[in-house]
């Protein structure tokens, strides 16, 4: 857990092998709840490589100083983020 939104990361670390590689990060919201958006990528044990890469939105509760994640939308693809991006898009320009 973290106590600061610039301390929170999706990067993970399994045996000495970082499985999920953050690459970028943005926050959106700061406060008591938090919104930050990730760009990561999985590693591949198969290939041995880092796939394509992934976005991810999380919501975290900072309760009693410290932050914990409530909630996550993964998307898995540039195509999916594309469309996602269309969608608000449309609906801002209303």
């Amino acid at each position: 857990m973290s106590e600061t939104v610039d301390d929170l990361t999706v990067t993970y670390t399994d045996n000495g092998i970082e499985t999920i590689k953050e690459l970028n990060k943005e926050v959106l919201t700061k406060g008591a709840w938090a919104t930050v958006m990730y760009r990561y990528q999985d590693w591949d044990r198969k290939k041995e490589e880092y796939g394509a890469d992934k976005y991810t939105i999380r919501r975290y509760q900072k309760r009693d100083g410290k932050y914990t994640q409530k909630s996550k939308f993964n998307i898995s693809s540039k195509d999916q983020a594309k469309s996602v991006i269309s969608t608000l898009q449309k609906w801002i320009d209303l």
